[in-house]
C-alpha cells in the first residue's frame, strides 16, 4: 500500500509538471506558430519595425544552444524545480515584448528567452527521470508529451478565430492575443511553482546535486564523446530541423500560399491545431502503451515516425509551391493547392514528431538515468543548433530545398537511433551487441 501511494504521488509530480509546461508551452509555441505572420502585420503598419520572425526565432535556438552547456550547472546549484520557474519567467517576458514592438528589444528577448529555454527544458527532463524508473519512464515521457503538445491544440484554436477572415493582423487583434498569452504563461509558471520535491521509488526525497556546478560541466562533456550519444546526435538533429520546419515555417507557409483561398491566414492557426492534435494523440498513445513498447522496444515506433514523415513530406512538396515560406505568393504547387491536405499534413507532422520525441525522452530517462540532466542538456543543445540553423536558412531557402534537407536528416537521425536503441538492448538482455557490419549482413542474409 505505502509503494501504491508513493508511485502515485510520484505521477502526480508528472502530471502538475504536464499542467505547467501545457500552459507555458501554449502561449509560446502559439507565439512561434503566428510570429512570422504578426510581425509582417506590424511591419505593415509600423514601416521603422524590422523585425524578422525567422531571424528571431533563430536567435532564440542559438542561445538556446549555447546556454545549454550551462543548464546542468545552475540544475546542480538550484535544483531542477526553481530551475524551470525562472525558465517559464523568460517566456512571459519574451511575449510580453509584443506589447511594444521595438527591433532591439525583439532581439534582446530573443536572447533571454534562448536561455530560459536552455534551464527550463533541461531541469524538465531531469524532473521527469527522477519522478520516473524503468518501468514507468515511457509512460511518463509519454503522458507528459500529450500534457505538453496539448498547448499547441487551445492556443492555436484562440487564434483561428482571432485571425478569421482577415488578411492583415491588425494592432487591436494583436493586442488582445498577446495578452491572452501572457496570462497563459503566468498560470503555468504557478504550476511549477507548486511542483513538490522529486521523489525516489522508496519515498526518499531527492534533493539538489551536490557535487558542484564544474563537475557537472564536466559530466556533460564527457557523456556528450561517448559513442551511444554522438551516435543519437543525428537523431536530436533531425528533431531541431522538423521542429523549427512545423513550428515556424510551415504554418506561414500554408498562410503565404494564396492560390489556397482567401481564409488563408486563418489557417495558419488552423494548421497547429492539427499539429497538436497529431501530438497528443502519439504522446496518449505512447503514454497508455507505455509498458507494452519497452518490451517491443523503441524502434518500431521511430520507424513508423519516420514512415509517416515521409509521407507528409511528399505530400506538402505537391501541395505548397517552392515560394511559400518567404512571402504571400500566388505560385503554384504541382497540384492545386488544398486546405484539406495541408491540414493533414499538419496531422501528419504532429504524430510523427510525437513518435520521434517521446521514444528520445525514454531512451534518455531509461539509459542514462544517473545523468539524466547532463543526457536533456546534450538533446537540446543539439536540437536547438539544428532548429537555429534551420530557421537562419529558412529566410534563404526554398521551401523543395528544405524538404530534401528533411529527407535526408529523417532517413540518417532514424538508423542512428534504430542503432542506439539495438546496442542498448544487446546490453540489457546480456549480450554482446551488434556492430553495423553485423547488422547488414544480418539485413542481407534474410533479403537472401
Amino acid at each position: 500500500m505505502a509503494c501504491v501511494s508513493r508511485c502515485d504521488r510520484r505521477f502526480l509530480n508528472v502530471i502538475l509538471l504536464g499542467f505547467g509546461f501545457m500552459f507555458v508551452f501554449t502561449a509560446f509555441q502559439t507565439m512561434g506558430n503566428i510570429e512570422k505572420t504578426v510581425l509582417d502585420s506590424i511591419q505593415a503598419d509600423d514601416p521603422e519595425f524590422r523585425g524578422d520572425g525567422y531571424t528571431s526565432l533563430a536567435v532564440i535556438y542559438a542561445v538556446f544552444a549555447v546556454c545549454n552547456w550551462l543548464a546542468p550547472s545552475i540544475i546542480s546549484v538550484v535544483g531542477p524545480r526553481l530551475t524551470m520557474v525562472i525558465g517559464g519567467i523568460t517566456y512571459a517576458l519574451f511575449i510580453l515584448t509584443f506589447l511594444l514592438p521595438k527591433t532591439w528589444l525583439l532581439y534582446v528577448a530573443s536572447c533571454v528567452i534562448g536561455f530560459g529555454a536552455a534551464i527550463i527544458w533541461t531541469g524538465q527532463g531531469n524532473y521527469l527521470t527522477l519522478n520516473s524508473d524503468s518501468s514507468t519512464i515511457s509512460r511518463n515521457s509519454g503522458i507528459f508529451w500529450a500534457m505538453l503538445q496539448a498547448s499547441m491544440f487551445f492556443g492555436n484554436l484562440f487564434v483561428y478565430f482571432k485571425f478569421q477572415g482577415k488578411t492583415h493582423i491588425d494592432h487591436e487583434t494583436r493586442m488582445v492575443v498577446f495578452i491572452v498569452l501572457i496570462v497563459l504563461a503566468a498560470v503555468g509558471i504557478v504550476f511549477l511553482l507548486v511542483l513538490r520535491p522529486a521523489e525516489r521509488a522508496d519515498g526518499e526525497m531527492v534533493g539538489k546535486d551536490t557535487t558542484g556546478p564544474l563537475t557537472a560541466l564536466k559530466k556533460a562533456f564527457r557523456l556528450f564523446f561517448t559513442k551511444d550519444m554522438m551516435l543519437l546526435t543525428l537523431t536530436f538533429f533531425y528533431t531541431g530541423i522538423e521542429l523549427s520546419f512545423f513550428s515556424g515555417v510551415y504554418g506561414p507557409s500554408v498562410g503565404f500560399t494564396l492560390q489556397i483561398g482567401p481564409n488563408a491566414k486563418q489557417l495558419v492557426g488552423l494548421s497547429g491545431i492539427f499539429i497538436g492534435v497529431g501530438e497528443v494523440t502519439g504522446g496518449l498513445l505512447f503514454g497508455i502503451l507505455g509498458h507494452k513498447t519497452i518490451r517491443w522496444g523503441r524502434d518500431p515506433i521511430v520507424i513508423m515516425g519516420f514512415v509517416i514523415h515521409l509521407l507528409s513530406f511528399f505530400l506538402i512538396f505537391l501541395n505548397l509551391p517552392n515560394s511559400a515560406p518567404f512571402q504571400d505568393t500566388n505560385d503554384e504547387a504541382y497540384i492545386s493547392s488544398s486546405a484539406y491536405i495541408a491540414m493533414f499534413c499538419s496531422l501528419l507532422l504532429g504524430f510523427g514528431d510525437s513518435c520521434y520525441n517521446t521514444q528520445i525522452y525514454s531512451i534518455l530517462g531509461g539509459v542514462w538515468a544517473d545523468d539524466s540532466a547532463a543526457a536533456f542538456a546534450l538533446f537540446k543543445f543539439t536540437q536547438s543548433v539544428a532548429a537555429a540553423a534551420s530557421f537562419f536558412y529558412s529566410s534563404h531557402v526554398g521551401l523543395h530545398a528544405q524538404l530534401a534537407i528533411l529527407l535526408v536528416l529523417s532517413t540518417l537521425g532514424t538508423v542512428m537511433f534504430c542503432w542506439v536503441e539495438w546496442r542498448s538492448r544487446a546490453r540489457r538482455d546480456g549480450q554482446r551487441s551488434p556492430d553495423l557490419s553485423q547488422v547488414e549482413g544480418s539485413i542481407a542474409t534474410k533479403g537472401d
